[in-house]
């Protein structure tokens, strides 16, 4: 039987175990350059088979919350670049997860105080953070503009330069396509917020098709084992919904499919939320069946409220990679304590959004 603790491959990365530590949102990073104490945070970790970085701004432009990370400027980069030796150094694997937020923004944190960006002109019923008085608020989103259609050539161009200046620049391993939790890409694909009359709306096939252009020009340039993407099918996160999302996602997956990726990351149910949602049923076994019987060889990565017992039944039943956020958090040793049975420290939920080491880098480790 596969045992979460097996070395495994997920394209081109070799990884040392099944356990995954998942894209975790800290606002530490004031002017969207990771601060030198990010390089102690993620090498704590590095135990784990693969991390997947906090998601990533890969402009100004897709920013849309107060003091997250980028990767479009050269202190970024080369902030990032001190993140990815410590974590080879400590003998880790990590990937960036590549962000355009969309309609989920407010207009402090646009270039030139602008409108945020979204397929239609909807605003998001939900809220963002922003920093006042050096204190995280959280405050509505801003009514955003649809993006012309002569503009989306510059978002995939974008999200291409990044994943290029991830991996040969700051010398990720990869990289992961933030396709979930209602923001740009997502946006586009599901149809309760994406209403355009253009190639980018409407059917199946045009509002998946930002996401598959983002994805190819990705693979093109680093490769396709080099990339992965998070998919969420059904999560309410971030006011978005799909009226038929079964045939929507089995259609991105057949799609992606011979891009030969390093690994698909699926959000089963609500985001940090409900493994089940009655009003929102949806198949994952026919899900990842449909990306098999397409051809797609990629791991296949499973997360949202995973223990060990339901990660080890995960594995046995066929999954590739069990990702793990908030546990993470407060233990930096999560793979040890994992495969010892030993408890878990609690995390401080106060220190959860920005802040600096307390509830950032000194939770303890097993003796």
């Amino acid at each position: 039987m596969p045992s979460l603790f097996d070395t495994t491959q997920a394209g081109d990365l070799e990884l040392a175990n099944r356990i995954v530590m998942a894209p975790l949102t800290r606002n530490r990073s004031p002017n969207a350059v990771p601060p030198d104490i990010a390089a102690t945070y993620y090498s704590q970790r590095a135990s784990a088979g693969l991390l997947i970085t906090e998601a990533t701004a890969i402009s100004h432009q897709g920013q849309g919350y107060a003091d997250v990370p980028g990767l479009y400027g050269t202190e970024q980069l080369d902030a990032w670049k001190k993140v990815t030796h410590a974590v080879h150094e400590a003998n880790g694997k990590i990937v960036v997860q590549l962000w355009h937020v969309g309609r989920v923004s407010h207009h402090e944190l646009q270039p030139g105080y602008g409108q945020p960006v979204a397929p239609s002109a909807i605003t998001a019923k939900t809220k963002t953070v922003l920093i006042r008085d050096g204190v995280p608020v959280f405050v509505e989103t801003s009514e955003p503009r649809a993006l012309a259609l002569e503009e989306l050539p510059g978002i995939v161009h974008t999200y291409q330069a990044a994943a290029r200046n991830a991996v040969e620049t700051a010398g990720f391993d990869g990289v992961e396509i933030h396709g979930a939790n209602g923001y740009l890409l997502d946006q586009f694909l599901k149809d309760g917020s994406n209403k355009r009359t253009d190639d980018y709306g409407g059917s199946i096939k045009n509002r998946a098709r930002l996401m598959l252009e983002v994805t190819r020009a990705i693979t093109d340039a680093i490769g396709g084992g080099r990339t992965g993407i998070r998919l969420s099918p059904v999560t309410p996160a971030n006011d978005v919904i799909d009226s038929n999302p079964q045939p929507l996602f089995e259609y991105v997956v057949r799609q992606l499919a011979p891009l030969n990726l390093a690994y698909i990351h699926i959000i089963e149910g609500a985001t940090g939320g409900p493994r089940e949602l009655p009003d929102r049923p949806f198949d994952y076994a026919a899900l990842k069946a449909a990306y098999r019987s397409a051809g797609g060889k990629g791991a296949w990565m499973v997360n949202n409220g995973y223990d060990k017992s339901l990660a080890e039944k995960a594995v046995a039943d066929g999954a590739d990679l069990v990702a793990f956020g908030v546990p993470f958090i407060a233990n930096p040793d999560l793979v040890e304590r994992l495969r010892s049975n030993a408890a878990l420290n609690k995390p401080d939920k106060t220190t959860f959004y920005g802040g600096g080491a307390r509830g950032y880098i000194d939770y303890p480790t097993l003796d």
